[in-house]
């Protein structure tokens, strides 16, 4: 059974291999104190930052439609609560 650091380790590589390409996704995640950010899988910065969840999702929403990809919605705690795919079937 892997360990949670080699899980961890296969992830990162997981997200590093998808940055910057046409299957990076967008995540809505908790930013800072209050805010909400959109990131893109192996990208340190936020794409941007909000002030509310609404906002953030709105956002991600549009940025996977325009780029057909699919986006992760996370809850306060940063589980996956929901995800939206907006791929060419």
């Amino acid at each position: 059974m892997a360990n949670k650091t080699d899980n961890h380790s296969d992830r990162d590589q997981y997200f590093k291999e998808r940055a910057g390409t046409d299957e990076a996704r967008f995540h809505v995640v908790p930013h800072d104190e209050e805010g909400w950010a959109v990131k893109i899988e192996g990208k340190e910065e936020p794409a941007c930052t909000t002030d509310t969840k609404s906002e953030a999702v709105k956002e991600a929403k549009r940025m996977a439609e325009e780029s057909q990809t699919m986006v992760y919605i996370h809850d306060d705690d940063g589980k996956i609560e929901e995800q939206l795919n907006y791929m060419e079937s």
